[in-house]
């Protein structure tokens, strides 16, 4: 070698630096952040589908940790919190539909419409329950102005299911962050 890198001198201290083995859960960490960033703004864009990405996330920070600040029963909380997400998901267009009066072609109108909404992006998830809640009642025989009006409920139950899923989002957040300062 260069006598230069023989000596403890400025050039060797300079390449010692870049020689360091890289620290390799910084990476999982900025992976799991973004996850739950992007999970987060599920919750608001129905595009993305926000609480199960948030909880992986979390799920990846607590296995980069070792599961030492985030265990099993904080992972549990989360998963069950995700779960109802999901059922509220499913439940809040036809509570919003049954709300409104709606019959039961009515109801499975509003999920075959929010169902093939997903496969139409931000204006099948936002018109294919209405659209289809109002289709099943006036497959029940209802009038127009009748079926719109249910379609309408429904779609005001998807607005509720959507803030009680922010709501969730923030104690899923808040219980993680709780975990990591206490754990």
């Amino acid at each position: 070698p260069s006598p230069a890198l023989q000596s403890d001198g400025p050039l060797r201290r300079a390449v010692a630096c870049y020689a360091r083995p890289m620290d390799l859960q910084t990476p999982w960490y900025i992976l799991a952040g973004a996850l739950i960033v992007i999970g987060l703004l599920g919750t608001i864009l129905p595009v993305l589908p926000g609480l199960p990405v948030m909880f992986a996330g979390m799920w990846l920070a607590a296995w980069v940790d070792g599961y030492q600040r985030i265990g099993t029963g904080v992972l549990v909380v989360l998963g069950i919190l995700v779960a109802v997400s999901i059922a509220t998901d499913f439940l809040a267009s036809l509570l919003g539909a049954r709300r409104a009066g709606a019959s039961n072609k009515g109801l499975w109108g509003a999920g075959i419409g929010g169902f093939v909404g997903i496969f139409f992006g931000l204006p099948g998830l936002l018109a294919g329950p209405l659209l289809g809640a109002a289709a099943g009642e006036m497959a029940h025989g209802r009038a127009w102005r009748d079926a719109s009006r249910i379609g309408v409920g429904t779609w005001i139950g998807l607005l509720v299911g959507a803030i009680f899923k922010v709501l969730l989002a923030l104690a899923m957040l808040l219980i993680f962050v709780g975990a990591l300062i206490v754990g």
